[in-house]
């Protein structure tokens, strides 16, 4: 059995300097020296640009670690580091033993030789990653591209040096976070002592899987440090055991036995059945004493998961098949939620994944600039059952081919998909994100115009060391260590054609889209429902935090669009002028720059309610729509829809809406009528009363109600009924009108939704007097609200950090609705009722200009 020694006593300083400080491990630098003092917050205000310096230096760390007898008795004493970040060199009592080169990378290295009975030490030098990379590019005579390297503000000119590091491409800087270059211990460092035969990883490999068995093979990596040993290998999982007689050869050797499961349970994603877990066990047994000599296991759901690309009459499709059953994909983009990873708690990534399962998610894209993410979060993907998308770490930019980097980036490779290929969350592996669009080696005037800048020669260099990374060395890791999930080389992309059809663009009938024409090319809103691809994996609109995460990095003299720390915690370019032109397009003016950041929070909602609707109807043409981004790693105006401090914004609430499994939504015909859609993405048809009512904003009297019988098969989605506009609106104003539709099924009400005939700028909202009623026997968490004229975007806030069950929501005149406060306790798995504390509820009409 392993003996694991832990080390304490962390200390660390400038290399320069005598000075030791106290030193907390997982950590890095910046919050180390954060924590003394020594920095400023980088998070508030201007106070990035102070701490430009870090990146420049070389730091050390060091600890001690007890070596008994015992344990030095051993044959083997390794010195385990989960993760470096990232040029480090490490000694054991001032010898070397290792050094680094990668973030991503998991280094092992036995230090028996070095070790003594009684006290240790362990030293780690990490080397500057700008001193360390500057020489590389010097020494290639020419950059690579890295539009998101923000070199400038680490005062490096144009020097992007970001991708000779494999270290998280986000710390250089994106178009949402701050330029912060970490080095430190960032995953765990441990000695493990051990004799005889360890069992160093158990796969349980998924070769057949449905509900009526599981023809399973147990991939068991052995290491023996004895001669040749004769054991017993024996799996056992839910009370059933397979064995089998194993010979054990000095040193590694793979071990495999299969296993049959009848009429498994299988693990199903959010909204198609329960995510059903197994824990299986692998012990070698002794086979005279029969005691336990070695054992490892490991939790795995049982499952198939086919990315389906067939094709059609449209083109070819893309959506992921899981147990059988097509799923439509609803989700987010996930990036690091934290420009600092190790200050991100259990309970900060169980907010997250609690919130994605909450609004009606099912996958979640593991973005490849980011990190691949910690145990953590593959544990609640699986625990909420959500599909993930996992790219591989390269993002928007060109990279070295020179043999080392190849050889460094196979090994990531491996590392981190045996890592999570138990995982039965994983749905896809994606070599990076944005690199072919961005390159468009086929198209000569195509992409992001960055062939322009390199000769001929160099432009075939580049491709073709592409080429060899991600489409030879990752589809060949990926088929070696998990054949049975999918990899796509690049997101977006049609396929891999070698002509400019590879290429993706919005109007692409294969592969995926990202689709960024609302936004960076100023389109309007209305193009969501034109450009639909067959898997939307990325499109996005920008807002503001609110006012209480706002004030958390700017003062009141801050609070202006155009301010110095306002502008610093905006890192997109355009991004304060799309806003405001967008929301000069389709809302009125707002009263304050604190009645601007609300509303900003709706112009978003509104826009990606568009999207994601437009994408659902579109069903199954189209069958995925990861928005970018769910999530913050800093404080700031971005395009994510619960901020940096997990506040849901109004965005979150419209997902969740727009997400629901049984979604109303409504379009105008080329005739200029209603055409309500229904969506349907549970297992069960539907077949219900569509009830609809036309009222006036400011009465609750009915004008007009009619019921339509609709119905829609599983997995289904179309239109159920056309509504007459010149019938049900004749002589009355549309901007002064709304239809309340309601959809009930066995008299339980499935779906409903607010239909507007006129923009939100052409309504002249009246002031709404919204009752907020305490329901009793809820405990203080139930409230009716109620409103005597149309509320707009109705937002509640509470005194106590939470959620509600729906927010950000519009009230019919004299029409109803419930919610609850919701809050996310310490080891709780599920948002539970609880108390707000004060109540305060406002509307748009609040918010904009008289």
């Amino acid at each position: 059995m392993v003996n694991v020694i832990g080390l304490d006593g962390w200390r660390f300083r400038e290399a320069q300097s005598d000075e030791w400080l106290s030193a907390k491990v997982p950590g890095c630098v910046h919050t180390d020296l954060l924590r003394h003092g020594k920095i400023p917050d980088p998070f508030i205000g201007m106070n990035e640009m102070e701490v430009q310096w870090i990146d420049k230096q070389d730091w050390v760390y060091e600890a001690h670690f007890e070596i008994n007898a015992d344990q030095l008795q051993c044959q083997c004493v390794e010195l385990v580091l989960e993760g470096l970040d990232t040029y480090a060199d490490v000694k054991v009592n001032g010898q070397s033993v290792l050094s680094a080169n990668n973030m991503f990378r998991v280094w092992r290295q036995d230090v028996k030789a070095f070790v003594q009975q009684g006290e240790n030490r362990l030293e780690i030098s990490f080397r500057s990653p700008i001193a360390e990379d500057v020489p590389k590019l010097e020494s290639l005579g020419y950059g690579l591209p890295a539009p998101n390297d923000q070199s400038e503000i680490g005062g490096l000119s144009d020097k992007k040096v970001s991708v000779f590091a494999r270290k998280a491409p986000y710390h250089y800087g994106w178009d949402w976070g701050p330029r912060l270059v970490t080095s430190g211990i960032w995953r765990e460092v441990q000695i493990e002592a051990w004799s005889g035969l360890i069992v160093r990883d158990l796969f349980i490999r998924q070769d057949e899987v449905n509900s009526v068995g599981a023809k399973l093979m147990a991939v068991v990596e052995i290491e023996n440090a004895d001669e040749i040993r004769d054991a017993e290998l024996r799996i056992s999982a839910d009370g059933k055991v397979w064995s089998k007689p194993v010979r054990l050869l000095k040193g590694k050797q793979t071990v495999e036995l299969g296993l049959e499961m009848k009429k498994p349970k299988l693990w199903w994603c959010r909204g198609l059945g329960e995510p059903h877990l197994y824990t299986f066990v692998a012990e070698l047994v002794e086979q005279e004493q029969g005691a336990v000599i070695a054992e490892k296991s490991v939790k795995t759901g049982l499952c198939s998961i086919r990315l389906v690309r067939e094709r059609d009459a449209a083109g070819e499709s893309f959506y992921f098949e899981l147990n059988g059953i097509p799923v439509f994909a609803k989700g987010a983009n996930h990036i690091p939620n934290d420009s600092f990873v190790t200050e991100v708690t259990m309970e900060r990534y169980r907010y997250e994944i609690a919130s994605a399962a909450a609004s009606n998610m099912n996958m979640l894209r593991v973005w490849g600039g980011g990190i691949y993410e910690q145990d953590v979060f593959y544990e609640l993907c699986d625990e909420y059952g959500l599909l993930v998308w996992q790219d591989f770490m390269f993002a928007c930019s060109m990279y070295p081919g020179d043999e080392d980097f190849m050889d460094n980036v196979a090994q990531e490779a491996e590392d981190n998909i045996k890592r999570l290929r138990h995982h039965p969350c994983i749905a896809l592996w994606c070599g990076n994100n944005e690199i072919d669009s961005a390159w468009a080696h086929y198209e000569e005037n195509g992409g992001w115009g960055w062939k322009k800048d390199y000769t001929p020669e160099q432009r075939e260099r580049l491709w073709d060391d592409y080429e060899t990374l991600f489409h030879r060395i990752l589809p060949e890791a990926v088929h070696t260590w998990s054949a049975q999930t999918a990899y796509w080389p690049s997101s977006p992309l049609i396929d891999l054609t070698r002509d400019r059809n590879q290429h993706a663009h919005r109007s692409s009938a294969a592969g995926d889209i990202h689709y960024w024409g609302v936004w960076h090319a100023s389109e309007p809103f209305e193009n969501y429902h034109v450009h639909v691809g067959r898997f939307m994996s990325e499109y996005g609109f920008q807002s503001f935090p609110e006012y209480k995460s706002v004030r958390t990095y700017a003062e009141e003299k801050d609070l202006e669009l155009e301010s110095a720390v306002m502008l610093a915690h905006q890192k997109n370019d355009a991004g304060n002028r799309l806003i405001k032109e967008y929301m000069g397009r389709y809302m009125r003016e707002p009263k304050d720059f604190t009645s601007f950041l609300p509303m900003s929070q709706i112009l978003q909602a509104e826009a990606m309610k568009a999207a994601i609707e437009a994408h659902r109807r579109h069903k199954p043409y189209c069958m995925g729509t990861l928005y970018w981004q769910m999530n913050d790693c800093w404080p700031v105006a971005s395009w994510s829809s619960m901020d940096y401090f997990g506040r849901w914004k109004a965005f979150q609430y419209t997902a969740k809406r727009s997400f629901a499994d049984v979604l109303l939504s409504a379009t105008d015909t080329e005739q200029g009528n209603k055409a309500l859609h229904l969506v349907n993405d549970t297992l069960e048809p539907i077949s219900g009363t569509l009830r609809l009512t036309l009222l006036h904003i400011r009465s609750s009297q009915a004008i007009h109600e009619e019921n339509v019988k609709v119905k829609q098969p599983a997995g289904g989605a179309g239109i159920v009924h056309i509504l007459p506009i010149d019938k049900w609106l004749s002589g009355l104003k549309r901007a002064e009108h709304m239809l309340v539709a309601r959809l009930t099924q066995n008299g339980e009400q499935v779906a409903s939704g607010e239909i507007y005939f006129a923009d939100t700028k052409e309504m002249d909202l009246p002031q709404a007097k919204i009752e907020v009623t305490e329901i009793q026997g809820s405990g203080g968490s139930r409230f009716m609200l109620c409103s005597d004229v149309l509320a707009r975007h109705v937002w509640l806030s509470a005194e106590q950090e939470g959620i509600f069950s729906d927010n950000h929501l519009d009230l019919a005149p004299g029409i109803p609705k419930t919610v609850e406060f919701l809050a996310l306790r310490n080891g709780a798995s599920v948002f539970e009722a609880a108390a707000p504390g004060t109540l305060t509820v406002h509307s748009l009409v609040n918010w904009i200009q008289g």
